[in-house]
């Protein structure tokens, strides 16, 4: 293929090809040139023109494929454009000579539509230049059209599109030869034709004015005949041009010459309406000639007429524009819904027809005002649409109020008017359910009262209109939640009232049945009273049913139609009126078949009617019970449910007779009973009505083959029953389209009627299956069928094998005895329900049955497969692949696949060989795919050869998709046949032509089915794959060019594949541009497709794809619709706008995706772009919702309103990218706002710091940061958070509380001491203060108490006049709530406002949590002192300030707060204690919705527990007031103690056990949340968890409640260990150890406590039979389980392992010391470490002496491995954290009280020994290497050893000496550091009190010391370290002086003094020396000046020794006198000047 890619084409490497690859050649040579031809200069181009010219010619005749002409007509247009045109007219010339040649055969058809096709591109590319030639041209064309076949007519029309288009109005005097032309091609017989000539003259009318002036209503006429007969694309096509025509007629400016020569008149908007009107009321027949039709007595128009002028209407407006449409929108509305009225009454005589009228009409309205009206428009729309209901309303009740009654019940304005109500009720409906809250307007403005209107029809005569009153309510509840509760009590109010008149019956029962229906969607529900309201009501009606003849029947339906709603409301309403449904389900059916004897011979007809109605809705009532409330039934429940079963079945077989009895007014009811009875049973399992499964199955037999049904509605039950993936083979109808509203009407075939509500009432409370349109059940006759069909299935599966023979055999004779269209129907309908039985026992993994059986079902499915219904063959072929799945057995299924072979190859017709081929393909389906190889050939030979069957597409196109099929089943299979069947698709895609698309589309599976069995083979770089893989590329580009959508779809899902599987081979930019093209294509299946790729593609490059689409945009001339949008805001704003346009839910979540995907990798480098995208949609409609809010903000905060009013000032002259968006767009841009601030959160730190962020943007512009976008985040979330929209407002909210999280902290650079946020606090205020208006529904306010919450909880504002704002809206919520569940609103269920209360309680604890924190941390005195803007700005008043604002509403909340605490832990109680629960709820939830509050008690417990546990902590657990005892929990109304069960509750509990209740309630909850965390647990909830146990334990009295209850704190250790393992987060970690550390010390108070009383009651016995307190009490033993220490051992051992593993001696392999090199932990690491020490070093406290002892080696190795692990040494001689801690517990080890008791003195002794012995092993190498374990660390340790512990430990000789030994070895270290700490160790040892432990020390080191120190004299010490080594060396010895016995101290002075003099400087050196040698001297010399006072008599021998010394000395005073008076008064206050901040460690250990 390479060979292909050159300017001329290589005749050489052609001429080798073949046939096939010759035509593959040809096209890839000729894509390529048409990129080269654009990209190569002028120059060049003319060089070869020549050449070029003669190849492209010469290519005509080699009879061209479809693809190929097209493209080498484009190539021969862009070469003339580029090149020259002297040559264009002999080129014209041999296309023209082609076309008039006379040679008619078959081979020379390519040639002359080549030839065709080229005059097409060379005019449109040349346009007027060859303005001359024209004429001759287009004659000839027209010419030739009158001998041409289809295709022929087909290429002409498009080319004279084409032309038309290149010459513009310079084509005028051809325009009238044209348009007769395309007249005649209008009406053409085949289709492709029609669209094709509606393309012509829709290129025609933009010059040709006759079309839209004195031709319109020739043009109407024949767009309307053109309809007649047509497909899904005519229509598009036709209604497209149409609909363009009679737009233009009504816009264009007629040009003033042409005015006066024509005298034409503007044509008025009146006229055209009139116009499309008569099409669709008439139809085709014209204006005169409309007798016609209705003489032969084709009444109505048909129906393919009427939905093509429904679409034109469609058209016409939306050319119009939405503008237009606002304008004339009242004329519009009056015409629209005239279609349907009285005045024509031929469009609605048949209910049939006024159905499908109707939903045209629906549909326009709908495709109108929903799609191009903004929000606003909506408004005003609804409005008129009121008035409109209003004037039919004020109609039908001057016909209601004539007093004569007959002529008022046969008038014929009743129903005059129904169906223009019932059109404009449903569309009232829609419009507000798409308007969602923002209809809240629409609704409060009295003046239009919405409504009242819509409640005034309820009571109309027709019931169609009162179901579609019902249906608009049920609209406007779920629109707007808070209207549902009051439209229920209206409506029961009503129906109560006007009990006796049946309109009103019926209408307000639909009316709150529909309500109910609404519920589910409403998530804040109604409140649970209502069900009971509804339950009795509809018992009063079905019990007063009998009083009133009139009413019975009306009575009976509402009753049960009221019941079987009720059921919608689910398990937790129903459950409480079960018991009394069950009794009217058992009253409603007699008792035995006696009974029902005696009732047949009794009644008469209109009982009958009656009593069929109530029996029907009993079942429905059941029916609705099974499927909603599934969790209620029990095996009880179920056998109660079973006894009225059987009668209702004998019912059913009885029903015949009745009917015979009683005639036809019972035709219908016994009908909707039948089929309520079969739709129930199919629900149930079979086994509960076994009994009765023979009579079920003879009664669905004679339904199926019944005699009077006419209508054959295959297509409502067959597409279930077929192949989803088949069904694409037959009509595009089938598939989904923006069009399927009114399309279905077409699939169901004339006689039938369209589904509508009014079939079937019950339907009104369920959920429609498409969306939110209206219900549409089928008419009883048809739903009936298909009921039976279902069930039949099941039934069958379960009757006995005898039993289904004789059925099935049945079945097949009743096929054979009927004739003609019945036996058409039967056969539908039987193999239907085989088909269903099949289905069913496939699933159920039943067996068919005896060899007989399989015979019959083969007979009846291949009886199937031939029947010219293609629907049914479809639907056969899959039963084929049921039946073999069924029987599933080999030989069986080979056996099957041999009767296809057979048939395929010997029939003949159409229909045998498409329906053979699909089961052919099909076979295998469920069978896991072919597995043999021969069976696979025998396949693929046949179906190649049918897909090659050129004179039958239908053939081939099942062939091709029967391929596919094989494709897929035989997946790796099927490789060796890859090459020719890709060949062979390849020259059928080039060779098809354009008209049949469907075989296009069929080819386009194949193609995909085949790249998904390549699969990543693809990727290969070998000859045959690369060879593949181009020519499923040339496949995927051929199909591109299809003009067909639906072939354009399938190549870019085929694209799709490959780029999934080979990547780089797909060429992004041309895929992108196409998927950009078809943005906004008409036809939905392409759109989905062009969306699904995308959403793939951005996966792995959404960067490259949103460039692509931007440059193409830039560069396209003419093709993209969407190009100005992606021009200005990008792929992403193009997709955002089409996610506001787009209905289909499927495109709306993938657009969503794709966005998604493209933020989550671009929104961090494009962030101003999608910032400002997210922005442009949020504001767009904020103009007429939130300056109304800052202007009120104004006038109350003065001159704080200014922040917001600059959010809101709006210049509106700026035009916006985004045209009124809808809410949904809107919330989607909120949540993307979210997104991107937490992508930013994983981007550069510079996003969350504004300096940073400045600084480099500085550096660089195109830096962007999130941070200097604030005021556009915060004006975001504020536009979001006020507008009308309730799910907007929760986004806004959501989003300012993501923004206030994130930016809190970040500080102002320009103000020190302030952060960024405190700027904008008024917008803060003002978003959130309408969210607390009474209005506002609870789940925004409790969204609104969170972002409260947060926001005094950030600690921004810090002037507390500034948060009383914000706190106001919280305190007034708090105000709110205190009157409990009883006072919040009623109109929405009682859970709701459980949430609201909780979310305020939530809210009141987080920031009382925060303030008490705040305290805390200002009560301690701040280490450090903090620069005076921090000290101001979180100064005191602000701490204390905040806990002050809410300490005076404290009493409240800590009720309110244990309240809901005790709620939670009641309803936390396993479901066995469901019966100790308190009957009426508690404080704040009720007893039936407590599984819904449950959910809202989860959320918020966590933060009110952490909350009440601080505020007990703050009172100390002291109860205040002497009231409290009794109201201690109770609030003013729900007084729910404690003590449910004490009686009365008049007992007064004492403080005490008040104190003790509180404490268990939160140790309880803590606890039962604790041990059993669940995944989906939240960390807050957890930590705030632990935090309340902290507080509660850090005051005495729970300590000791912990500490004398030993069972208690062992359950908590366990506990605890479990977070500990479970969690790995090192803050739950560190809280829980906090947590173990203060019970620890709660047992060591405890233990203190006894031992303090047990020595004061010394009276009771000797003192050494006091009994041992502590665990291990006199044996030392500690049980497991039963002991709180070895619990925490276990605890603390489990946290060191896991951070130290080297700790466990099972890991190490020995218990020993092993060298392993020490490590530095990480932060959290250490923190956890040290605080596992702290608790290890206080368990010996809590043990007797015997128990110490047990544990004090396990202590001493953990505490001692800390240390060996992580000695690691630090720079500066630091100590890490963790031996710091080590260091510490052992001090806390070695001075533990234990080691002196008498009991335990020696083994201590002993212990500790070992001990100091293994810190000594550190330093030793082990195994020769030498560990880097820091000395100073281990040195630290050995004094710790010898300070603290009795001296008998360490004065055994062999440990002093190597104690010494290691202090001598370091000395000798030359790391200076490491000698100022050996200096530092060694004074605290010289210095301890007992002789016997320091003296040795003083013996062995001081020589040594003194030697050092003359050392530093010789070299002069440099720097300050040197420095700080002989000062602490000094000290030493003078420490020594102080110690030494007087006969020494003469001695050491004496050395010590010539040191000191030494270092003093004379006048003339102090001046040059360096600071440290003048430090060194004023050291010296201060010390000096100390000694020599002190010990004056040995200074003065010294003195007297040597001279030198004196002299110096008193040089070096005089030198200094000045400055030594001032160093003498400050020696006097400071001990020791050189103290450095590293002494303080040792200060803290020794």
């Amino acid at each position: 293929m390479e060979l292909a890619h050159s300017l001329l084409l290589n005749e050489e490497a052609y001429n080798q090809l073949g046939e096939v690859q010759r035509a593959e050649f040809i096209f890839d040579w000729l894509r390529y040139l048409e990129k080269l031809l654009l990209a190569t200069s002028r120059s060049d181009v003319r060089e070869k023109q020549k050449t070029l010219v003669e190849q492209l010619l010469s290519l005509l005749n080699s009879s061209p494929g479809p693809p190929t002409r097209k493209l080498l007509a484009k190539n021969l247009g862009i070469l003339y454009s580029i090149g020259d045109t002297f040559s264009v007219y002999e080129t014209i010339d041999k296309c023209n000579d082609l076309i008039r040649s006379k040679d008619d055969s078959p081979s020379y058809l390519p040639t002359k539509l080549a030839a065709v096709v080229c005059l097409g591109s060379l005019y449109k590319k040349l346009g007027r230049i060859l303005v001359n030639t024209f004429t001759d041209t287009v004659g000839n064309i027209l010419k030739a059209m009158k001998s041409a076949e289809s295709q022929g007519r087909y290429e002409i029309m498009l080319s004279l599109q084409n032309i038309l288009n290149g010459l513009g109005a310079a084509a005028i005097p051809c325009h009238r030869d044209v348009y007769k032309a395309a007249k005649s091609c209008l009406t053409d017989r085949s289709m492709a034709v029609r669209c094709a000539a509606a393309k012509c003259l829709l290129e025609l009318q933009k010059e040709a004015i006759f079309m839209w002036s004195t031709d319109l209503d020739s043009v109407a006429t024949l767009c309307f005949k053109s309809f007649e007969g047509s497909n899904y694309d005519v229509r598009i096509s036709v209604s497209k041009l149409l609909g363009t025509v009679l737009a233009k007629a009504i816009i264009s400016k007629h040009p003033g010459a042409a005015a006066s020569r024509q005298s034409m008149r503007r044509v008025s908007l009146e006229e055209v309406l009139e116009l499309l009107g008569t099409g669709f009321l008439r139809g085709s027949s014209g204006f005169l000639r409309a007798s016609g039709d209705m003489l032969k007595g084709t009444s109505s128009v048909s129906r393919d007429v009427r939905v093509g002028v429904t679409q034109a209407y469609v058209v016409f407006v939306s050319t119009l524009g939405g503008t237009w449409l606002e304008k004339n929108f009242a004329a519009f509305l009056s015409h629209i819904l005239s279609l349907v009225s009285q005045s024509h009454p031929k469009a609605t005589q048949t209910q049939t027809d006024a159905v499908c009228g109707r939903r045209c009409v629906s549909f326009i309205l709908r495709a109108t005002i929903g799609g191009l009206l903004g929000e606003k428009a909506q408004i005003a729309a609804a409005k008129d649409i009121c008035q409109a209901i209003w004037k039919l309303k004020k109609v039908m009740d001057a016909v209601m109020s004539d007093s004569n009654v007959e002529t008022r019940l046969g008038s014929t304005d009743v129903t005059a008017s129904q169906h223009m109500l019932v059109c404009a009720l449903q569309e009232l409906g829609n419009l507000t359910y798409s308007l969602g809250t923002t209809a809240a307007p629409l609704l409060q403005d009295s003046s239009s009262g919405i409504l009242d209107s819509v409640i005034s029809v309820i009571v109309h005569p027709s019931i169609s209109v009162r179901l579609a009153a019902a249906w608009c309510l049920h609209c406007i509840a779920v629109a707007l939640p808070s209207y549902l509760t009051p439209l229920l009590d209206r409506c029961l109010e009503r129906l109560t009232v006007l009990k006796s008149s049946p309109e009103a019956v019926t209408g307000f029962s639909f009316a709150v049945a529909a309500l109910l229906g609404a519920v589910k969607h409403c998530p804040l529900g109604i409140p649970h009273g209502k069900g009971k309201i509804i339950m009795t009501l509809a018992e009063d009606l079905l019990c007063s049913a009998a009083q009133n003849s009139r009413l019975s029947a009306q009575r009976t339906q509402a009753g049960w139609l009221l019941i079987a709603a009720l059921m919608t409301l689910g398990p937790a309403v129903v459950s409480h009126h079960l018991a009394r449904v069950l009794l009217l389900w058992k009253c409603v059916f007699p008792v035995s078949p006696k009974d029902l004897e005696t009732e047949k011979s009794r009644g008469d007809s209109f009982t009958w009617q009656v009593t069929l109605e109530g029996r029907a809705g009993a079942l429905c009532a059941v029916k609705s019970f099974v499927s909603h409330c599934g969790d209620l039934l029990t095996g009880e429940v179920i056998q109660r449910l079973l006894p009225p079963l059987p009668c209702a079945v004998d019912l059913l077989t009885q029903l015949s007779s009745v009917l015979k009895a009683y005639g036809s007014p019972l035709k219908t009811p016994s009908l909707v009973y039948r089929q309520r009875l079969y739709e129930l049973l199919i629900l149930l399992p079979p086994e509960t009505y076994e009994g009765n499964l023979c009579a079920i199955l003879k009664e669905l037999a004679a339904d199926l083959t019944a005699s009077d049904i006419q209508v054959a509605a295959s297509a409502f039950l067959l597409p279930p029953l077929c192949h989803r993936d088949d069904l694409v083979i037959l009509s595009p109808l089938l598939q989904e389209t923006d069009h399927r509203f009114i399309e279905e009407q077409l699939l169901l075939g004339n006689g039938i009627a369209c589904g509508s509500l009014e079939y079937d009432p019950y339907a009104i409370y369920e959920k429609d299956v498409l969306g939110d349109s209206v219900p549409k059940p089928l008419p009883p006759v048809l739903s009936v069928i298909s009921s039976a069909v279902k069930l039949f299935g099941v039934v069958c599966a379960h009757v006995g094998e005898a039993q289904r023979l004789l059925i099935l055999e049945q079945l097949l004779d009743s096929i054979k005895h009927t004739k003609g269209a019945r036996q058409q129907v039967v056969q539908l309908h039987v193999v239907s329900s085989l088909s269903s039985f099949l289905k069913y026992l496939a699933g159920s993994k039943g067996n068919l049955g005896p060899e007989e059986m399989r015979r019959l079902a083969v007979a009846l499915v291949m009886g199937a497969l031939e029947s010219p219904n293609p629907l049914l063959r479809c639907a056969a072929a899959e039963a084929w692949a049921r039946l073999a799945q069924v029987v599933d057995d080999g030989a069986f299924t080979a056996a099957l696949a041999q009767v296809s072979f057979d048939k395929l190859k010997s029939a003949r017709d159409v229909v045998t060989r498409t329906g053979y081929s699909l089961a052919l393909g099909s076979l295998h389906r469920y069978l896991g795919g072919i597995s043999s190889s021969q069976h696979l050939n025998s396949c693929v030979g046949i179906l190649y050869t049918l897909s090659q069957d050129s004179t039958s597409p239908d053939v081939q196109t099942w062939a091709l998709h029967s391929l596919s099929l094989i494709i897929d089943s035989a997946g790796p299979l099927y490789h060796m046949h890859v090459e020719p069947t890709l060949s062979l698709i390849i020259m059928l895609l080039l060779n098809v032509p354009p008209t049949h698309a469907e075989v296009q589309q069929s080819l386009g599976r194949c193609l995909n089915a085949l790249i998904t069995t390549l699969g990543p083979e693809l990727q290969g770089n070998t000859t045959s794959i690369s060879t593949l893989r181009t020519s499923c590329l040339l496949g995927c580009a051929v199909m591109q060019d299809n003009p067909d959508c639906l072939v354009q779809a399938q190549a870019i899902s085929c694209l799709q594949q490959l780029h999934m599987f080979a990547p780089r081979h797909v060429n992004l930019s041309s895929l992108v541009s196409c998927l950009c093209v078809n943005l906004c294509s008409p036809y939905l299946l392409l759109r989905r497709a062009v969306l699904a790729c995308l959403r793939q593609l951005v996966q792995r490059e959404a960067a490259e794809v949103s460039e692509h689409a931007v440059m193409l945009a830039k560069d396209s001339r003419e093709e993209l619709t969407l190009d100005a949008n992606i021009r200005e805001v990008g792929l992403e704003g193009a997709l955002l706008t089409l996610l506001d346009k787009e209905t289909d839910q499927k495109l709306c979540n993938d657009i969503k995706e794709t966005l998604n995907h493209m933020l989550t990798s671009m929104a961090v480098d494009k962030l101003s772009f999608w910032l400002k995208l997210c922005k442009d949609v949020l504001a767009a409609s904020a103009d007429f919702t939130t300056v109304t809010c800052v202007d009120t903000m104004q006038e109350e905060e003065g001159d704080k309103g200014d922040d917001a009013s600059v959010l809101t000032t709006r210049n509106d002259d700026k035009s916006y990218p985004f045209t009124n968006p809808r809410w949904a767009t809107r919330v989607f841009a909120a949540e993307c706002v979210c997104r991107i601030i937490n992508q930013c959160e994983n981007a550069h730190s510079a996003h969350f710091d504004i300096a940073l962020a400045q600084e480099m943007k500085k550096r660089d512009s195109r830096n962007d940061f999130l941070v200097l976008h604030l005021a556009d985040l915060i004006r975001m979330a504020f536009m979001a958070a006020t507008d009308h929209s309730d799910q907007l407002r929760l986004s806004g909210l959501e989003t300012l509380l993501v923004v206030i999280r994130r930016f809190a902290a970040i500080p102002e650079p320009e103000f020190p001491g302030h952060v960024i946020l405190e700027q904008y606090q008024a917008n803060v205020g003002a978003a959130l203060r309408p969210a607390f208006a009474s209005e506002t529904p609870p789940d925004v306010t409790a969204k609104a108490c969170q972002v409260c919450s947060a926001w005094i909880a950030s600690g921004v504002v810090s002037d507390l006049n500034d948060l009383r704002r914000v706190h106001q809206l919280l305190v007034s919520s708090l105000t709110k709530i205190q009157a409990g569940k009883e006072a919040l609103s009623h109109l929405y269920n009682e859970s709701a406002s459980t949430m609201e209360i909780l979310a305020v309680l939530k809210a009141w604890a987080e920031v009382y949590i925060i303030a008490v924190e705040r305290h805390k941390s200002h009560r301690q005195p701040l280490k450090t002192t903090t620069c005076s803007e921090e000290s101001v700005r979180n100064g005191s008043y602000s701490s204390d300030g905040l806990l002050d604002l809410v300490h005076t509403d404290l009493g409240t909340l800590s009720r309110l707060w244990l309240a809901a605490l005790q709620d939670f832990a009641l309803l936390t109680l396993p479901s066995e204690f469901a019966s100790q629960l308190p009957v009426e709820g508690g404080a704040f939830y009720t007893a039936e919705t407590s599984e819904n509050a449950k959910l809202h008690y989860y959320n918020s417990w966590a933060l009110i527990l952490h909350a009440t546990a601080l505020w007990l902590t703050s009172t100390g657990f002291v109860v205040a007031d002497p009231d409290e005892g009794v109201s201690h929990l109770s609030r003013p109304v729900t007084p729910t103690s404690m003590c449910q069960g004490s009686s009365s509750g008049a007992t007064v509990k004492s403080p005490e056990d008040v104190c003790t209740d509180r404490f268990h309630l939160i140790l309880g909850i803590s606890v039962e949340f604790l041990c059993s965390l669940r995944s989906d647990a939240t960390m807050e909830s957890i930590t705030a968890c632990l935090h309340a146990l902290q507080a509660l334990l850090d005051v005495p009295w729970p300590r000791s409640k912990i500490g004398s209850d030993q069972d208690l704190g062992i359950e908590l250790l366990n506990v605890l260990h479990r977070v500990i393992l479970t969690r790995e987060s090192p803050s739950i970690q560190l809280a829980s150890l906090e947590v173990v550390r203060q019970i620890i010390c709660a047992a060591q108070e405890h233990v203190k406590e006894k031992r303090r009383s047990a020595e004061v009651d010394d009276g009771a016995a000797e003192k050494e039979t006091l009994p041992e307190f502590g665990e291990g009490k006199d044996t030392g033993g500690l049980v497991p389980g039963k002991s709180l220490v070895f619990a925490t051992l276990e605890l603390c051992v489990c946290i060191l392992v896991r951070q130290l593993p080297e700790l466990n001696p099972k890991l190490t392999g020995s218990p020993g010391v092993k060298a392993t090199k020490p490590q530095v932990l990480s932060e959290d690491g250490s923190r956890l470490v040290s605080a596992a020490l702290v608790i290890l070093s206080e368990l010996p406290a809590v043990c007797s002496p015997e128990g110490s002892i047990s544990i004090l080696p396990t202590i001493l190795y953990l505490t001692i491995g800390v240390l060996r692990e992580t000695a690691v040494k630090l720079p500066g001689g630091q100590l890490s954290s963790t031996v710091a801690a080590s260091l510490q517990a052992l001090k806390g080890i070695l001075s533990s009280p234990m080691a002196r008791a008498e009991k335990s003195h020696t083994a201590w002794t002993d212990l500790l020994r070992s001990a100091l012995t293994t810190v000594l092993d550190c330093w030793d190498p082990v195994d020769g290497t030498h560990q880097e374990l820091d000395e100073i660390s281990l040195l630290t340790a050995i004094t710790v050893f010898i300070l603290s512990t009795s001296p008998e430990v360490t004065t055994i000789p062999c440990l002093q000496k190597r104690c010494i030994e290691k202090f001598k070895a370091t000395l000798e270290i030359k790391d200076p550091v490491v000698q100022i700490k050996t200096y530092q160790l060694l004074l605290s040892i010289f210095q301890y009190p007992n002789p016997a432990v320091s003296y040795p020390y003083i013996y062995s080191l001081v020589s040594s010391i003194v030697e050092k120190l003359q050392e530093i004299d010789q070299r002069k010490p440099e720097d300050t370290t040197e420095l700080q080594v002989f000062q602490e060396g000094i000290k030493v010895l003078e420490a020594l002086v102080a110690i030494a016995e007087e006969q020494h101290r003469s001695q050491l002075v004496a050395c010590l003094l010539p040191i000191l003099i030494s270092f003093l400087l004379d006048d003339n050196t102090l001046g040059s020396a360096t600071s440290i040698m003048k430090s060194l001297h004023d050291f010296a010399l201060q010390h000096l000046m100390q000694i020599g006072p002190q010990y004056s008599s040995v200074f003065k021998n010294v003195m007297a020794s040597s001279p030198a010394l004196k002299a110096r000395l008193e040089a070096a005073i005089k030198g200094n006198q000045e400055s030594v008076k001032v160093k003498i008064t400050t020696s006097k206050h400071t001990k020791n000047p050189g103290k450095n901040a590293s002494i303080q460690l040792k200060t803290n250990f020794l």
